[in-house]
C-alpha cells in the first residue's frame, strides 16, 4: 500500500474538483456541463449576498463564463434537479440512480414528505391533478393576491404539495424563471423514460455512487464517502468493502491518518503524478459555503486543517466573522475567510472583513494573488469597484489595496 502525504492527498482532491490550476481558456457552455459531471452533484442555494451557489462554484472552477448557461443546460436536460448531497443540479446520466432511490423511498427527504402526505391527501392529490389539466407551475402559482390565508389557496401547503410529488419522482423541475423552480410532470420533462428495464438495481445504485463520491473527491476517507451524496452510512460501509474486492477502489496511507484512505482503482498513474510533485496546485479563488470542496465540515478540517463554519444561521452575537464567508483557497491550502457582499446597483463589491488563518505569511505573491481574485470575482459581479473595510492581520489592508490599485498586479 502506497504512503503518500497529506500535500499529495490535497493536490488529488483538488484535482478531481476542478481546483488545482486556473482555466486554460475561456469557458464555454460545454465546460459547465463537464463541470457538474465531475463534481458529481452541484449544490444549490437561494442565498445570495454575492451569488447563489451554484453559480459561484462554477464561477471558482470556470472563471468568467455565462450564468445562463447552467439555466440552458437544465431546460434542455442535460441535468436534472434532486436531492442529493442536498437540493442539487445533477448530470442526466445519474437520473436512473436517484429514480432507483424515488422508487425504494430510501433516501432521507422521502419520508418526511412521504408521513406528511396522508395528512393533507385531498389537497396534494389535486396539486398533482392541476398541473396534470394545466401545465408546468411555480409555487407562487398558488399565492393568494387579496392578502389574506385560507385553508385551500394557502401558499405553504402548495408548496409543500409541490416539493412532495417532486420528492417521490411524479414532477420534476423543468426550468427555472428567476431562479424560481418551475414544476412539471416528470413524463412531459423527460419523454420517453420508462422505469422498466432502466433503473438499476437497490444495490447497485448504492455502489455506484459510492464510487463516484470517491472519484469525485478524489480521495477519500470512508466516512467521508457516505456524506457526499447522504447516502445510508451502514449500506455504503457494505459498498465499500464489495468495491473493494471487485478491485474498483483500491488504499493508500495518508501520513498523519489512523485508517487507509480510498481511491479509485484507475488513478494510479495519476496517484503517481501526484507523489512526484506533477499536480502543482496553482490557482487562488474563493469558495462559496456549498461549494463540493468544502461542503463536509469534517473533510475539510482533516484535510486542510481549516475550521470552517457558515455563520449566517448563527445569531449575530455568536457569529466571529461574519454572515456570509468565502473560503479562500490558495495554491492547495484554505488560507483565510472573507465576508464579502456584490452590490451591483451601486456596482460595488464591498470586502467587509478578510481574515487570513494564523500562521499564514501575508507574502508579496500572497497579496498580489488575493487581489487578483478578488478583481477577477468583482468583474465577474459585475460589480468592479472594490471596497475592502477590514483586514487580520490589519497590517495586510494596506498592502491589499495597493496590490488592487495596480492593475497588473491584480489582474
Amino acid at each position: 500500500m502506497s504512503i503518500i502525504s497529506l500535500t499529495t492527498a490535497r493536490s488529488l482532491a483538488l484535482y478531481a474538483q476542478g481546483l488545482l490550476q486556473p482555466p486554460a481558456a475561456p469557458a464555454s457552455k460545454a465546460d459547465v456541463l463537464a463541470t457538474i459531471r465531475r463534481i458529481g452533484a452541484l449544490q444549490i442555494d437561494t442565498i445570495h449576498v454575492v451569488a447563489r451557489s451554484p453559480y459561484f462554484s462554477l464561477w471558482s472552477r470556470l472563471g468568467t463564463y455565462n450564468p445562463g448557461w447552467l439555466d440552458q443546460l437544465l431546460a434542455e436536460g442535460a441535468i436534472f434537479e434532486y436531492w442529493s448531497h442536498a437540493a442539487s443540479f445533477l448530470p442526466i446520466e445519474d437520473y436512473p440512480y436517484y429514480r432507483r432511490l424515488m422508487l425504494d423511498g430510501r433516501y432521507r427527504f422521502w419520508h418526511s414528505y412521504h408521513d406528511w402526505y396522508f395528512d393533507h391527501q385531498e389537497e396534494v392529490d389535486a396539486i398533482l391533478a392541476y398541473v396534470r389539466e394545466h401545465g408546468a407551475v411555480k409555487s407562487a402559482d398558488f399565492e393568494r393576491k387579496d392578502g389574506r390565508r385560507g385553508t385551500w389557496w394557502n401558499f405553504k401547503i402548495e408548496k409543500d404539495a409541490l416539493i412532495h410529488w417532486f420528492t417521490i419522482g411524479e414532477l420534476m423541475i423543468a426550468r427555472r424563471e428567476n431562479f424560481q423552480r418551475v414544476y412539471d410532470l416528470r413524463e412531459r420533462v423527460l419523454p420517453g423514460w420508462d422505469d422498466d428495464g432502466r433503473v438499476p438495481g437497490h444495490e447497485d445504485t448504492l455502489r455506484a455512487l459510492a464510487l463516484k463520491s470517491i472519484a469525485a473527491m478524489g480521495i477519500a476517507r470512508p466516512a467521508w464517502v457516505a456524506d457526499y451524496f447522504r447516502l445510508p452510512k451502514d449500506a455504503v460501509k457494505t459498498c465499500l468493502t464489495e468495491l473493494k474486492e471487485r478491485g474498483e477502489i483500491r488504499e493508500v496511507g495518508v501520513e498523519g491518518w489512523a485508517e487507509p484512505a480510498l481511491i479509485p482503482a484507475g488513478s494510479d498513474l495519476l496517484l503517481q503524478e501526484a507523489m512526484d510533485g506533477a499536480l502543482q496546485a496553482t490557482t487562488t479563488t474563493f469558495l462559496p459555503p456549498f461549494d463540493s470542496l468544502i461542503w463536509d465540515r469534517n473533510r475539510t478540517r482533516q484535510l486542510f486543517h481549516f475550521d470552517y463554519v457558515l455563520e449566517c444561521y448563527l445569531p449575530v452575537p455568536k457569529r466571529v466573522y461574519g454572515y456570509f464567508l468565502l473560503a479562500i483557497l490558495h495554491r492547495g491550502e484554505l488560507v483565510g475567510r472573507l465576508d464579502a457582499k456584490a452590490n451591483r446597483q451601486a456596482g460595488q463589491f464591498e470586502v467587509k472583513a478578510l481574515y487570513l488563518e494564523e500562521g499564514i505569511i501575508p507574502d508579496d505573491e500572497l497579496v498580489c494573488a488575493i487581489a487578483g481574485a478578488l478583481v477577477r470575482c468583482a468583474a465577474w459581479h459585475r460589480t468592479p469597484r472594490i471596497v475592502v473595510l477590514k483586514t487580520v492581520p490589519d497590517t495586510l489592508l494596506p498592502r491589499l489595496e495597493q496590490a488592487l490599485a495596480s492593475p497588473l498586479e491584480a489582474g
